[in-house]
């Protein structure tokens, strides 16, 4: 399970020899330079929000989900080892905020326990019964994260904005560019779950204490 796993989609894989995702990063200088610009403007985003080493961390968090969405946009597949960087992360920052209290960290695993099985559960109806999958094992392994960085009322938000995100992103290409989409047409789900991510831990981190 470990190296890079198949992220999300709304239908069986194309073949492999000559399938080409819909969702593209390109390789250019420009879109590398605007990858980067993304990436500086996020951790200074981070470590002016977050308080001393929680900002860090969550700048650490903005870089991995900028991975994420770039590889999955260009792959459809999600590397382990960023989920499990994530992850780590995560627990670190629970450990931070938390000033080493253990009930805070076992907390954030539950979360991420509960929110990762939630996603499983989807994965595993959807392949029963339609016979294809949905969302990939990626997605529940990106679901781990968002649940030990999330506090319990901020996790649906995320996915709310990742789902109207893709829905968004599948409707301007249908109805505004007119590109021809069939209902097996795929999106990569890490492409926006990733950032929602980090957008609701920033978010979370400007609320008051206890919202």
């Amino acid at each position: 399970m470990f190296g890079q796993t198949v992220s999300g989609q709304v239908a069986d894989a194309p073949p492999a020899n000559n399938s080409q995702p819909d969702v593209e990063g390109g390789s250019g200088l420009g879109l590398k330079v605007t990858a980067a610009a993304i990436g500086v403007l996020a951790v200074a985003a981070s470590v002016m929000v977050g308080a001393g080493t929680a900002g860090v961390l969550g700048g650490g968090l903005a870089l991995i989900m900028l991975a994420i969405a770039i590889t999955d946009a260009r792959s459809f597949l999600i590397p382990d080892p960023l989920n499990l960087a994530a992850v780590m992360l995560g627990l670190a920052s629970a450990a931070v905020l938390g000033q080493g209290d253990l009930a805070v960290m076992a907390e954030a695993v539950l979360r991420a326990v509960f929110v990762a099985g939630a996603f499983l559960a989807l994965h595993l109806a959807y392949l029963r019964l339609r016979r294809r999958r949905g969302i990939g094992l990626g997605d529940v392994k990106l679901a781990a994260v968002a649940g030990i960085w999330l506090d319990w009322p901020i996790v649906p938000i995320a996915i709310e904005i990742a789902a109207l995100s893709a829905l968004a992103t599948y409707a301007v290409r249908r109805y505004a560019l007119r590109h021809r989409l069939r209902p097996s047409t795929r999106l990569p789900f890490g492409l926006f779950f990733a950032p929602a991510i980090w957008i609701c831990w920033l978010l979370q981190t400007t609320l008051p204490s206890g919202w």
